[in-house]
């Protein structure tokens, strides 16, 4: 899962939530569109990394098994056929920069509305703000139908 293509890429955040299964969707479709390929990434950080908006995550993270939840995730939004062509990336680091990062010399990020987790919702768009603000490249923000 590990391809890096060339031509137009295409990056995309994944959470595990409905809002970034729709951006997920809407991603690969648009790459389609283009001829590109598509980045999902997933970030993860520590708890109080980032003071005190940081999400609770397990300290105790098995990043290779997050890695294949990824990979699975993948699989149940698009289906095994199309999920072998999207590359998978796991990253430590705060989400809204780990995506900049991801999104440098990309064609577009796309985003979720809105993450998981009833604090995330509090937060609304905290991390789809962040990078509409600061990305190098278009943003495309999606909100899910149960949105």
């Amino acid at each position: 899962m590990d391809k890096q293509a060339s031509g137009p890429r295409v990056v995309v955040g994944i959470d595990g939530s409905t809002s970034s299964h729709a951006a997920l969707l809407w991603a690969v479709r648009y790459a389609d569109q283009i001829s590109g390929s598509v980045d999902a990434v997933a970030a993860w950080e520590l708890p109080g990394m980032y003071g005190w908006s940081g999400p609770v995550v397990d300290t105790s993270l098995d990043e290779d098994n997050a890695r294949q939840r990824l990979v699975q995730e993948l699989g149940d939004v698009l289906g095994t056929e199309k999920a072998s062509s999207v590359r998978a990336l796991l990253v430590r680091g705060n989400p809204a920069d780990v995506l900049l990062r991801a999104a440098e010399g990309a064609e577009a990020l796309v985003v979720g509305s809105h993450g998981r987790g009833g604090f995330a919702r509090a937060l609304l768009g905290s991390v789809s703000h962040q990078v509409a603000q600061h990305a190098n490249c278009p943003v495309v923000i999606v909100r899910s139908k149960a949105s």
